[in-house]
């Protein structure tokens, strides 16, 4: 099938399992994958790919073969995966542990086949052993758990025992991010819309207190009425932006996770007036990765409350749909037959 301009068309096949794993690399059995605001920036060619390749990069699954000098007890586990399939881990981002960054870097999902399948072959050091309480399926929810960690913790951490936090978006990364808060000591609240009823009920059973947007200074009440310490803007809406510029306090920390393909008109001059600290993040590392197992392990996040549905691969055009108006909070594909985009040129 052929692409309009840069947009990519998804579409169902049957492909060939993938070859069995070489040296250093296993094959994952795909329990669950999910849908992914990235994906939905694939198909409209905002967010560059290599097609024909199969999608979904938050993917758990269970080991059912590894290749030679991997530990065959790995086979049986169930795992999570981190997204780099390989980076060139000779730039200066390699080198100093941030392969997020390397120009050469091919994920699965984009730049190479991924968990929207019966299975994926991927690099051994890409696992990571889930314990033994956190469900395989929800468990797809671990790579924005590293994503969001890498954006809080990584270099420094940016939570601060005591800090109100205010997390808009109640989206999958946005409640993500209100839990890892927390266990950093801050006190959460997660800001929606009025289309966000449903999400908002979730936030506020794992104990947070909510807000629907527009929010200010002067709409808060309690402590939130003299502004937050720390806005972690997970939506990325422009109003939203807006908003968390208007609440964070003088001296204050804002961190932007959400993306969006758009340019976004902000008050900008508020960094200098209220000598903010602004900073960001962009997929996951090796540590971010190690930070959201403790968390897991340690049971400071929950991961099965925020999977709204699950779809069978042959459903998911239902399931993008899904995911493109906000249904829920996260929408997964499980396996039965691959899905691939096709597409004359990459876009770049």
């Amino acid at each position: 099938m052929k692409s309009s301009g840069r947009a990519v068309v998804l579409e169902l096949r049957e492909l060939k399992l993938p070859e069995l794993p070489a040296r250093g690399f296993v094959r994952v059995k795909v329990a669950a994958a999910g849908i992914c605001g990235t994906d939905i920036h694939i198909l409209e060619g905002s967010y560059p790919s290599k097609p024909p390749v199969v999608l979904g990069h938050e993917v758990s699954g269970t080991v059912t073969e590894v290749g030679a000098d991997t530990d065959p007890a790995l086979v049986g586990k169930n795992v999570a995966l981190e997204t780099f399939y390989s980076t060139c881990e000779k730039c200066e981002y390699c080198r100093s542990g941030r392969p997020n960054l390397c120009e050469l870097r091919l994920s699965i999902g984009s730049g190479i086949d991924g968990g929207f399948a019966e299975s994926v072959v991927v690099p051994s050091r890409n696992i990571h052993v889930l314990p033994s309480w956190v469900d395989v399926t929800a468990a797809a929810l671990c790579e924005p758990l590293a994503c969001v960690c890498q954006s809080l913790f990584d270099p420094d951490c940016l939570i601060n025992p005591g800090d109100l936090v205010a997390v808009m978006g109640p989206g999958a990364v946005g409640i993500l991010a209100a839990q890892v808060a927390r266990a950093a000591g801050g006190h959460v609240a997660v800001v929606g819309t009025s289309t966000d009823v449903t999400r908002l009920k979730i936030a506020e059973q794992l104990g947070f207190e909510t807000y629907s947007a527009p929010v200010s200074q002067e709409s808060m009440s309690g402590a939130w009425a003299s502004g937050v310490d720390v806005v972690i803007e997970c939506s990325g809406s422009g109003s939203a932006m807006r908003s968390g510029m208007d609440i964070v306090r003088k001296r204050g920390r804002f961190i932007q996770i959400g993306q969006t393909a758009e340019d976004v008109l902000i008050p900008f001059a508020q960094v200098s007036f209220k000598e903010l600290r602004i900073s960001g993040g962009f997929a996951s590392t090796p540590s971010s990765w190690r930070r959201a197992m403790r968390l897991l392990s340690d049971r400071q996040v929950e991961l099965s409350p925020l999977v709204s549905a699950t779809y069978r691969l042959e459903q998911w055009s239902e399931a993008f749909d899904a995911a493109r108006h906000g249904n829920g909070i996260k929408s997964l594909l499980v396996p039965s037959k691959a899905a691939t985009i096709s597409e004359d040129e990459v876009p770049r």
